[in-house]
């Protein structure tokens, strides 16, 4: 059988919920936002961490935080919106 424009792994979406979103990040690295003066927040970058989605099980602390992943389910980004993070899409 013969099988024209194959495309193997075409729905290859490795993803990670909202619970486990700081364990990419070190613990000193969440201290030094946390009380921030100038209301910084830190960059987790879900790709490099070799994720593609976000999705929205668990909770997040109150503190914000910008997130840059390929997709986002919407409760996620609700939840990250809520506490005054920030969704960014990568391509």
């Amino acid at each position: 059988m013969r099988n024209y424009h194959l495309r193997r792994n075409s729905k290859w979406c490795p993803t990670i919920n909202l619970d486990k979103l700081w364990t990419l990040v070190s613990e000193q690295t969440r201290l030094r936002y946390k009380d921030h003066p100038e209301g910084k927040a830190p960059v987790i970058d879900i790709v490099k961490a070799g994720y593609y989605k976000l999705l929205g099980k668990g909770s997040l602390p109150k503190q914000p935080v910008i997130v840059k992943a390929k997709f986002f389910s919407k409760r996620a980004e609700n939840k990250i919106k809520k506490i005054g993070g920030c969704c960014v899409l990568q391509a």
